[in-house]
């Protein structure tokens, strides 16, 4: 990567460099190579560090690089197409749904999905967490809670913690009939534990997919999905609103 000193322009410093750094990575970097530490990026391109990391943070959320645990910066793959739209209408766990169960607790909720479900602050639900992969990379992370009363039956069930225990909730939630679904999509940062699943840095940029499951006229299970905003994008489409991410 040659030496660029930036002029004065009329965007912010780190747009300049980020602009920059892209051209770099389409003529001198492949795929997964490794990019220079901060210290020699900003040396080379005559900027701060602090300059640098903006361009280096904004370039990760378009995805063009990835932060890895014991690897360092990294130039991102190609995205492909991950479909989170009315295709994909059917109860979690259906035959259609590309997500892996790995375990499932009864813990009590945020705040926040209590109320959709309707249940009272501090009660425990099931709560299902799974993964989803693309090409064998892990791509999304989530927790799926249902209350005991939309699994009436799995109170006669004996199922062995994790991941089987996972796999009836999810059994037990398709006996309703399901009547629709919403979603809504934010952005926010990677918890520890989701971040650990997704091979990212605590606090890295993630997309919030929240799935609101309805049945018997009312809200019948929440789920939170933890998309890796580093190589995911939204279209918008016919079908509505996809997720894509990088396999």
């Amino acid at each position: 990567m040659g030496t660029t000193q930036l002029e004065t322009v009329p965007e912010p410093k780190y747009w300049h460099l980020k602009t920059v750094l892209s051209e770099a990575l389409d003529s001198e970097f492949a795929v997964g190579e490794i990019l220079p530490n901060e210290r020699e990026l900003a040396a080379r391109f005559g900027v701060a560090r602090a300059t640098l990391r903006q361009a280096l943070e904004q370039l990760e959320l378009e995805g063009r690089l990835q932060r890895r645990r014991g690897v360092g910066t990294t130039v991102a793959p190609p995205r492909v197409g991950v479909a989170v739209g009315e295709a994909e209408d059917a109860w979690p766990g259906a035959a259609t749904d590309s997500w892996q169960a790995v375990d499932c607790q009864e813990t009590a909720p945020p705040a926040a999905v209590a109320r959709l479900l309707g249940t009272a602050a501090g009660q425990a639900v099931h709560t299902v967490r799974r993964i989803r992969r693309t090409h064998g990379q892990p791509v999304a992370a989530e927790l799926l809670y249902v209350p005991g009363s939309s699994v009436p039956g799995l109170a006669a069930i004996d199922a062995a913690p994790g991941a089987a225990r996972a796999r009836t909730v999810l059994r037990e939630l398709q006996r309703l009939g399901l009547e629709g679904q919403d979603r809504a999509v934010e952005l926010g940062s990677a918890r520890a534990e989701d971040a650990k699943q997704l091979d990212r840095l605590p606090g890295a940029p993630v997309l919030l997919v929240t799935t609101r499951y309805f049945a018997e006229g009312g809200t019948a299970a929440v789920a939170v999905a933890t998309y890796r905003a580093d190589t995911c994008r939204l279209t918008f489409g016919e079908s509505g609103v996809q997720l894509l991410a990088a396999g």
